[in-house]
C-alpha cells in the first residue's frame, strides 16, 4: 500500500513521532520513496509532547539518507502537532514551494488519466472507488476504464464527502457508477463510449484467460513429461521379463503402496485452518492476503485462504465456511444479527477486527490452537550417586543407589531420570526411596537417601545424576513470525 502511494503521488510527507523517532515502517516508507525517485517532505509529529526530541529524528533520519536543510541537506523538516495544529500551514506551505521549486504541472485537457487508490461496495451506492487525477478533468458522465471494469460517472465526492461536478489532477474523488468493483491501483484511463468501454474490458479479460490457459497448459506439459519419463522408466524395468514375473512384481509394488496409505492417510489428517477474509476496502484485503501469503508453517499446519473479498459478511460466506469447517475473518466490516445467528446455528466462527495487527494476531492463535500440545519437562530436584550396592528381596538381587540431593527435593510420585555423560540412560519411576532405614515420599536438598527403579536391570554408576520432574503439557504454538 505504500508502495502503491510513493508511485502515485509527486511529493512524499514522511509523517515521524517525535517521542518515537525511526521506526521500522519509517524505514520502508523512505525505501519506497526512493525506489518511486519521489522528493520527501519530513513532519516532526507530536512536537507538543514533553519528552518530544526532533533533533534526535533527525540525526536518526542521517542513517538512511534523509539530510535535512539544519544539517545541509535539502530535505525540509517542519515540527508539527497533529492534536493542537501546530505548524500545519507552515507544512503546507513548505510542500507547495517543493512544488513549485520541481515545477509540477498537470495538463487538465484532454482525456482523463487516473489511479485507483482504493476500491469498496456501498450498500446504497454500489462499487465506488477512490482516485487521483493525473490528467484531464473529469465529469458526470465520463466514460471509464480500470483494469477489468468499466464505469459511466453517475456521482462523483471530494474528500469530506460531498457532491461535485468537476475533478481537477492532483484531485482525490470519489467515483460511483462502475459495473463491477476495480482492484487498488488499477490505471483509469477515460474513453469514448460505452462500446469502447466493453471492448476494451472483454479483451483484458480475454488477455488473462489466454494467460490463464498458457500457464495450464504449461504445468500440463510438465504433468505429461513425468507420466511419459515414469512409463519409460516402467517398460525399460519389465521389457525384459517373463510375463509371469512381471505380473508378479507388479503385485508386490501395489501390495507396498497399500502398506503405505495409513501413513499416507496420517500425512492428510494433519491440522488444516481454512479461513475467509473479508474487508472494507480492496486495499486492506490485499494487504491481509499480503501478510497471508508469508505463512511458512505449512507442516505445522496447514493455513487454506479458501476465499477473499470485499464488503460485510454474508450469508455465502457463512455456507462456504460451513462448508471447509472454516473462520471467516472480517476486517473494518460487520455481520449482521441474522447472519450472526446463522453462523451459530451452523457452527462457524465470525471474528471482526478493526486493527490489521489484531486481526494476523487471531489467525496465529486460531492455528496455535489447532496444534497438538507439547509435553515439558520441569525439574523438581537433582540427586548425585555416590555409592552403589545390592539388596536382596526375597530370591531377587535388587540394584540400589547410595544418593544426595544436590538441588530441590525428589518426590516419589513424580518421574525420573537416570542420567550419565549427559546422556539420558533411563526415565521412569522409583520402587523405592529411603532415608536410613524408613520409607519416605520426599527428600530435601542435602539429604542422603537410598533409590531403587522400577526397571531392574539398569546398573549404576558412582556419579550418574538422578533428576526428578514432572510433565506438564504446554499447548502449541505457531513458528510463523509474520514480521511484526
Amino acid at each position: 500500500m505504500r508502495a502503491r502511494g510513493a508511485q502515485v503521488t509527486d511529493i512524499v510527507i514522511l509523517v515521524v513521532a517525535a517521542d518515537d523517532g525511526v521506526m521500522k515502517q519509517t524505514v520502508e516508507s523512505i525505501q519506497h520513496a526512493r525506489d518511486a525517485q519521489v522528493p520527501i517532505v519530513l513532519a516532526i509529529n507530536k512536537c507538543d509532547k514533553a519528552e518530544a526530541d526532533p533533533e534526535k529524528v533527525k540525526k536518526e533520519l542521517l542513517a538512511y539518507d534523509v539530510v535535512c536543510e539544519d544539517y545541509g541537506g535539502d530535505v525540509q523538516a517542519v515540527h508539527i502537532s497533529a492534536v493542537t495544529g501546530d505548524n500545519l500551514m507552515a507544512l503546507a506551505e513548505a510542500t507547495i514551494a517543493l512544488a513549485e521549486m520541481l515545477e509540477l504541472k498537470a495538463d487538465p485537457t484532454g482525456p482523463v488519466e487516473g489511479t485507483v487508490i482504493e476500491s469498496f461496495t456501498d450498500k446504497g451506492r454500489g462499487p465506488v472507488t477512490t482516485a487521483i487525477i493525473q490528467r484531464g478533468t473529469l465529469r458526470k458522465g465520463s466514460i471509464l476504464v480500470a483494469g477489468k471494469s468499466w464505469a459511466k460517472v453517475r456521482l462523483m465526492f471530494d474528500e469530506n464527502g460531498k457532491p461535485i461536478q468537476e475533478a481537477y489532477p492532483s484531485m482525490p474523488v470519489g467515483i460511483v457508477g462502475w459495473r463491477d468493483l476495480p482492484s487498488a491501483g488499477d490505471e483509469i484511463l477515460e474513453v469514448e463510449s460505452e462500446g469502447r468501454a466493453r471492448a476494451v474490458v472483454d479483451w483484458r479479460k480475454y488477455e488473462q484467460e489466454q494467460e490463464k490457459n498458457k500457464e495450464d497448459l504449461k504445468i500440463l506439459e510438465e504433468k505429461r513429461k513425468e507420466h511419459q519419463e515414469a512409463h519409460q522408466k516402467a517398460r525399460e524395468k519389465y521389457g525384459t521379463l517373463h510375463w509371469k514375473e512381471r505380473s508378479f512384481l507388479k503385485y508386490q509394488e501395489k501390495k507396498e503402496q497399500k502398506l503405505l496409505k495409513p501413513k499416507e492417510k496420517e500425512e492428510r489428517d494433519s491440522p488444516v485452518l481454512p479461513i475467509i477474509i473479508k474487508g472494507d476496502v480492496d486495499g486492506s484485503v490485499e494487504a491481509i492476503v499480503d501478510i497471508m501469503n508469508t505463512y511458512d508453517a505449512s507442516h505445522e499446519c496447514e493455513l487454506q485462504l479458501v476465499h477473499f473479498g470485499v464488503g460485510d459478511v454474508s450469508e455465502n460466506d457463512v455456507n462456504l465456511a460451513e462448508t471447509f469447517h472454516g473462520v471467516i475473518y472480517g476486517f473494518n466490516v460487520n455481520a449482521g444479527n441474522v447472519i450472526q445467528k446463522s453462523a451459530a446455528k451452523k457452527g462457524v466462527k465470525i471474528k471482526l477486527h478493526k486493527i490489521i495487527y489484531r486481526l494476523i494476531e487471531d489467525v496465529q492463535e486460531e492455528l496455535s490452537f489447532r496444534l497438538p500440545c507439547t509435553v515439558e519437562e520441569n525439574p523438581i530436584g537433582e540427586a548425585s550417586i555416590l555409592a552403589t550396592f545390592t539388596v536382596t528381596e526375597g530370591k531377587k538381587k535388587v540394584p540400589v543407589a547410595g544418593c544426595r540431593v544436590q538441588k530441590g527435593q525428589l518426590e516419589k510420585q513424580k518421574k525420573f531420570k537416570l542420567i550419565r555423560n549427559r546422556d539420558v540412560i533411563w526415565k521412569g519411576s522409583l520402587t523405592s526411596l529411603k532415608h536410613h532405614k524408613d520409607d519416605i515420599s520426599v527428600i530435601k536438598s542435602g539429604m542422603d537417601c537410598g533409590l531403587s527403579l522400577s526397571e531392574e536391570k539398569i546398573e549404576f554408576k558412582v556419579g550418574d545424576e538422578i533428576i526428578c520432574y514432572e510433565e506438564k503439557e504446554v499447548p502449541g504454538k505457531t513458528s510463523w513470525d509474520p514480521g511484526f
